[in-house]
């Protein structure tokens, strides 16, 4: 999730190169594809720290079957910046591993990977899931493979809602009741972390995506709507209520400070995504905690658990090995590996018939089994945006008027640079 473009510098060059990336010719092409007589090397890009581990045990087990291809994991700091650098010095590798992110359709929309429209590869794949790739990018042709979803909504202890006395809230109004008993208790009600400005985003997605709906994003870009509108300050007054039930120090805590601090339990809430759950877990394994969607509203049927494409599967344009690239992928697709992935990442599954039975996770069912899910608002807003940063400044400043004139003026001037 952590959206941090650092460089201009890399930025322009980024989108200087675009334009010419899906016509040229890299280092690794060739006139074909017919797969080598020697062992074919294979380069894996993927942006998520936390699934290493889990990816690499899945590539030794994919090498070791297949001793003519050498699949090699790269996952480096800042990922999507290293991966814009690349693109820009048309250095794109074999398979890539994205969130569906605002950089996702950039890249797709450049003619990057590989169209794999009508492949074998997307027929076990959760239709409502390529439906979003689809409405990502704007176009019915299918550059990338779902592999998983993840889900955001509110982590919470079980020992001390049972301390307290109180159910798990379905609507804003109980939401906010359950967090003032926690903290007339004298509790932390919602651990907050706003150091990382990343963070900021989970429960901003859920306010968003239940408020204002992921098309407000689509009639802002038609300029038939601002973020100066009453539902969005809705979003933003809510934002605000939220600082009121954490911890002391809201902006001296980060991710890990937050994962660590409920483990310990010293929250009663934690809105956060399913990805901080083997994190906690890891630091104590006996910790009793469970996830429900964040009630943004007073309607029940609004209140979606927040769910995308966590992890998406694409194959360079121009790689010259594209058949074992498939094969890679066709293997990451096998349900026995997909549910080793999901379920050491609490993660939930893209492909058809492959489920989440993890307990932690349990409260997130119901939504997915009925369809009560919505995408992440943030994937509609250009990265240039800085939507992080923005909102860890209001959360700071605390000023409506400045929120939301500083949104439209940001989406207004990346608008103006196309």
């Amino acid at each position: 999730m952590k959206k941090t473009i650092s460089l201009v510098l890399v930025s322009a060059l980024f989108l200087m190169a675009l334009a010419g990336c899906g016509s040229s010719k890299n280092s690794n092409e060739s006139s074909g594809n017919t797969p080598s007589a020697k062992k074919v090397e294979l380069e894996f890009f993927q942006n998520k720290t936390e699934a290493k581990d889990s990816f690499d045990a899945l590539i030794k087990k994919f090498n070791e079957a297949n001793p003519n291809i050498h699949v090699q994991q790269v996952n480096p700091p800042d990922a999507e910046t290293v991966l814009k650098t690349r693109v820009a010095k048309k250095d794109v590798p074999d398979i890539i591993g994205l969130g569906a992110t605002d950089t996702y359709s950039q890249l797709a929309k450049s003619g990057i990977f590989a169209d794999l429209t009508g492949d074998a590869l997307l027929n076990n794949i959760q239709p409502a899931y390529l439906n979003m790739l689809n409405k990502l990018i704007g176009s019915e042709s299918a550059y990338a493979i779902p592999f998983t979803a993840n889900a955001s909504g509110v982590i919470y202890n079980k020992a001390i809602f049972s301390e307290l006395g109180v159910e798990v809230p379905k609507t804003w109004d109980e939401f906010i009741n359950v967090a003032q008993k926690a903290k007339n208790a004298g509790k932390t009600a919602i651990y907050q972390t706003l150091k990382d400005s990343w963070t900021t985003l989970v429960p901003f997605n859920s306010l968003s995506s239940d408020i204002v709906g992921i098309d407000f994003y689509g009639k802002r870009t038609e300029g038939t709507i601002k973020f100066d509108s009453p539902e969005f300050r809705e979003v933003a007054e809510k934002q605000l209520k939220l600082l009121d039930f954490g911890q002391k120090d809201l902006f001296g805590k980060g991710y890990n400070d937050g994962n660590a601090a409920f483990a310990r339990g010293e929250a009663a809430m934690y809105i956060q995504g399913v990805w901080a759950i083997p994190e906690i877990l890891k630091s104590n394994p006996n910790v009793e905690l469970g996830v429900f969607p964040f009630p943004a509203t007073n309607d029940e049927a609004k209140n979606k658990v927040i769910s995308g494409v966590d992890t998406l599967l694409a194959i360079s344009k121009n790689t010259k090995h594209s058949e074992e690239a498939k094969k890679f992928i066709d293997f990451m697709l096998q349900p026995d590996n997909i549910q080793f992935f999901i379920d050491q990442q609490k993660a939930f599954s893209a492909v058809k018939g492959v489920t989440q039975s993890d307990p932690s996770v349990e409260g997130f069912n119901a939504a997915f089994e009925s369809g009560a899910i919505e995408d992440f608002s943030d994937h509609f807003i250009p990265s240039a945006v800085k939507a992080d940063t923005i909102i860890q400044g209001f959360l700071q400043k605390k000023d409506v008027d400045a929120y939301v004139k500083q949104f439209d003026t940001e989406w207004d001037k990346v608008a103006n640079r196309k």
